[in-house]
């Protein structure tokens, strides 16, 4: 088992939350939604598994390439 962290690609607030720990997903789910500048933006799982941690809650400012997720994939 292998251990993914998913990162940010710009800085904004999570608007939405899409998963819980312990879900399974499926490469290219959506885990959240960050808002930049009035748009938003998916952040997809780039693998599937397991999502272990969740590193952001809804409302959280985040900053460009901060690890929002931790997916276990076999």
């Amino acid at each position: 088992m292998s251990e993914h962290n998913v990162v940010a690609d710009v800085s904004g607030r999570v608007w939405k939350v899409e998963v819980t720990e312990g879900q399974q997903v499926e490469e290219g789910a959506t885990l959240l939604i960050v808002e930049s500048m009035k748009m938003e933006i998916p952040v997809e799982a780039p693998v599937g598994g397991t999502v272990l941690r969740l590193m952001a809650a809804e409302g959280d400012m985040v900053t460009d390439e901060q690890v929002l997720v931790v997916i276990a994939s076999a």
